[in-house]
């Protein structure tokens, strides 16, 4: 009989169809109808509550009514589920068989399991007592072998602490470093495998442990003895004790730490009042101490000593300390562990900390920069001490720096101190360093103040007073030469002081209608500015003396300083020099009253001067006697320093003679008996400036420019050309001369413009050689223009002359030559 496949297939096959058997709904179900109405919906959410829907119903005012549509509901549902049994019996009843199949095949799994369980048991208690055997065995060996190991590590710890006996046996041949490392293995051993509690061992660990203190202490006297006697082998034998027992870093900070509290404990000691105060006297009587830090009457003195003395015996401290931590340092980065060869320092400093001797030093300065700043503040005697003192205090802090670099100083090893560091121990003591400045400022200021009163006018230092102005600033200045950045420090406030004495002396230089008068003898605001000018004249001289032998950033600090001192001294004479120099050219201008073109040969050999050559004469020995005796130095001064006066003179001399050379070129007529009064007159006035205002040799183009004019005016036309004598000539005097030799229709830019003698002078003051030449040019221009209108062809030989002059010597006149 042939089976259907859902009558053949096991019972779980039928489970499983029953639950993948799909159906096909109808139009239109219940459950979409109750979907859409608005009582029956709630009943389909999952988070339906009868309570809440019983409430609904009641507080709806029709509870009948929704209990109605209830059953009526329920009667829908009941008929729905009866339909839908009938149209699905035939599959029911096939999934009802395959339960069936299902419930006898798991019975027969069920007799399975049982059978199992059984088996199970019976091998459990077949297995039970050798499983029981073999843990107890286990037990007994792991035990064996522990007991086993402790043995071998206890005697391996016995061992070495024999030969740590062996080594410590003669402690004058002892090896720290093998000592320490068998100290650090047997401690290693004991920790690591948990030697505590046998007899045997706790016994020896007591001795082993002792042993390791007097290592200890034993590396740490290497260490120090090292350090201080700088011997590297002593250094290196500490150290690789420390490694060896495994201690070096915390060995390191100990010794830090000592080093830092000795170089601090030595500048308290430097600073303390009451020990300085122990060492000279009894506190209470003469010598001794204040509560304040103020000596008693009578121990100034002793104290001033004591303090220094401290503060030497400090820095000499602070010099063994950090020579010997930079030792230390030095060893720590050449050192090597012999068996694993790291880098002792790597040990010590890991990267990014700092350098031991920067810690030390760091420590130093901080306590240095403490103890100044209270003795500043709470101790008068030591602030006037240090203040008054601060040359040789810096002076102490920099042979110390001086001595660290110079004793630190190897190749290949870093310094014990930077730059940096350098500059932090100077600014410690920075504020004695402003009042110190401040101190030498009033003391100078007072001077000045002394000096030039702010509420009187016209008063006027004697030569005394600047003495002594002078002599403050040069005990000043080499109080501080050891020094060079002192030095400038110092420089800058006595630059303050000389700008306030040439602001003071300003307000007292008279500039009234008597102090440029030049006609009568010297008078009083004119001898008030002579004084004035030399004081200032000696102030310059004296400090430019001082600091010649200073590098030139000195003389770059009082340049603006020396300068304002200068321009009054200068300011105090020049207008009196403008004075007698424009009375001077108001003479030389008369040349032009002068007749050189009509003069006969008796009046051109007279020996007398012409009236405006003897008028200059007169001036220029007034000016000798009056003026220029009192501002000219002795002939007792020292050669070759310029004064101001001096260079006044020399610039109005040479004026005089630059001035006459212009002027007597552009005489015209000038006939040769007028040559010859001219010559003459050339030759009273190198005399008259020559005797009486400076040395002509000394004054170089325009006297050379003087001598060549004189014999130039003698040459032939002809000869003028190719003469040497035009090459120490301005090219304007050369050419304004030639005029002289030109027709009366060739004529000068004088006559050309109109002009007198001084307004052309004026001009020729303002003008280059070139601009010169250009109004020359047009006169000449002028000249040919009117000779050829006039239809001559030949012109005056002068002309093309100076044509070909003025081109040339324009070309080369040096830039610095003027008319």
């Amino acid at each position: 009989m042939a089976h259907s496949p859902a009558s053949t297939a096991s019972p779980l096959q039928r489970l499983s169809t029953f639950k993948t058997t799909t159906t096909t709904p109808s139009a239109v179900s219940p459950l979409e109808t109750f979907a859409a109405d608005p009582i029956f919906s709630a009943f389909l959410s999952p988070s339906f509550s009868s309570t809440s829907f019983s409430s609904a119903a009641l507080s709806s005012g029709s509870p009948a009514s929704t209990a109605e549509k209830l059953q009526h509901a329920i009667r829908l549902l009941e008929s729905q589920l009866r339909s839908e049994v009938l149209s699905r019996h035939s599959d029911l009843l096939s999934q009802l068989s395959s339960l069936q199949h299902a419930d006898h095949a798991l019975s027969t799994v069920r007799s399975s399991v049982h059978s199992l369980q059984s088996s199970l048991r019976h091998t459990r208690s077949e297995l039970s007592d050798p499983l029981r055997s073999i843990t107890a065995l286990t037990l007994q060996l792991s035990n064996l072998h522990a007991t086993s190991e402790l043995l071998h590590h206890t005697l391996r710890a016995l061992r070495l602490s024999k030969k740590l006996r062996d080594l410590a046996a003669d402690p004058d041949k002892i090896d720290l470093a093998k000592a320490a490392q068998l100290h650090c293995e047997i401690l290693a051993i004991y920790d690591e495998y948990d030697l505590a509690g046998i007899d045997v061992v706790e016994e020896e660990l007591a001795w082993v442990r002792e042993t390791g203190d007097t290592l200890r202490g034993e590396a740490m006297k290497a260490l120090e003895l090292g350090m201080e006697g700088l011997n590297q082998g002593e250094v290196a034998i500490g150290l690789q004790v420390f490694y060896n027992l495994g201690e070096l870093k915390q060995a390191m900070e100990q010794l830090i730490g000592k080093y830092k509290g000795l170089g601090v404990n030595s500048i308290s000691v430097a600073l303390d009042m009451k020990a300085i105060s122990g060492s000279v006297g009894s506190g209470f009587g003469p010598g001794g101490i204040r509560g304040s830090g103020t000596p008693q009457i009578g121990g100034g003195a002793k104290a001033r000593d004591g303090l220094w003395q401290r503060m030497g015996t400090c820095m000499d401290q602070l010099h063994s300390i950090m020579v010997a931590v930079w030792h230390l340092q030095k060893v720590l980065s050449k050192k090597r562990d012999p068996f694993t060869h790291v880098l002792l320092l790597d040990e010590v400093i890991k990267e990014g900390e700092p350098m031991i001797t920067d810690r030390v030093w760091e420590a130093l300065v901080k306590a240095f920069a403490i103890q100044m700043k209270s003795a500043f503040s709470a101790s008068t005697f030591v602030k006037e001490i240090f203040t008054m003192g601060y040359p040789k205090l810096f002076a102490m802090i920099d042979n110390l720096l001086e001595r660290i670099s110079r004793d630190t100083d190897v190749k290949g090893v870093l310094p014990a101190i930077t730059s940096e560091g350098k500059e932090q121990l100077v600014a410690a003591v920075e504020i004695f360093q402003t009042s110190f400045l401040a101190l030498c400022h009033s003391r100078l200021s007072d001077l000045v103040n002394n000096v030039f009163p702010v509420s009187s006018r016209g008063s006027v230092p004697s030569k005394d007073h600047i003495s002594r102005i002078i002599s403050r600033i040069q005990e000043e200045i080499e109080s501080v030469q050891l020094d060079a950045r002192l030095t400038l420090l110092v420089l800058r406030e006595i630059g303050k002081v000389l700008l306030l004495l040439a602001e003071r002396a300003e307000f007292q230089i008279s500039a009234g209608p008597e102090s440029r008068q030049v006609n009568g003898p010297a008078t009083p605001a004119q001898l008030k500015n002579f004084v004035l000018c030399q004081h200032h004249q000696e102030i310059h001289t004296r400090i430019s003396s001082m600091i010649s032998g200073l590098p030139t950033i000195a003389s770059d600090v009082l340049s603006p300083a020396l300068g304002a001192i200068y321009g009054v001294a200068c300011d105090s004479v020049t207008t009196l020099f403008q004075a007698m120099l424009d009375r001077l050219e108001s003479c030389i201008l008369q040349i032009h009253e002068q007749k050189f073109g009509v003069l006969g040969m008796d009046a051109a050999m007279d020996n007398n001067a012409s009236p405006y050559m003897e008028e200059l004469q007169k001036c220029i020995l007034h000016f000798r006697s009056e003026f220029l005796s009192r501002l000219l130095p002795s002939k007792t001064a020292t050669v070759g320093v310029e004064t101001i006066c001096t260079r006044l003179v020399r610039s109005m001399a040479a004026r005089v003679l630059i001035f006459f050379i212009r002027h007597a070129s552009l005489v015209r007529p000038l006939s040769e008996s007028g040559k010859l009064r001219m010559a003459r007159d050339m030759a009273e006035l190198e005399l008259a400036v020559g005797q009486n205002l400076f040395p002509v040799e000394q004054l170089g183009a325009p006297y050379r420019a003087l001598r060549a004019f004189r014999p130039l005016i003698f040459l032939d036309t002809s000869q003028l050309g190719a003469s040497p004598l035009l090459q120490d000539l301005p090219p304007s005097v050369i050419l304004h001369h030639l005029y002289s030799r030109g027709p009366d229709e060739l004529q000068s830019p004088l006559q050309r413009n109109k002009l007198t003698p001084l307004q052309y002078s004026l001009w020729l003051d303002s003008q280059g050689e070139d601009q010169v030449w250009k109004g020359i040019k047009a006169t000449l221009d002028d000249y040919g223009t009117h000779v050829r209108a006039r239809g001559d062809k030949e012109f005056s030989p002068v002309y093309p002359l100076m044509l070909r002059l003025g081109s040339l010597l324009t070309e080369n006149a040096p830039e610095t030559q003027k008319p």
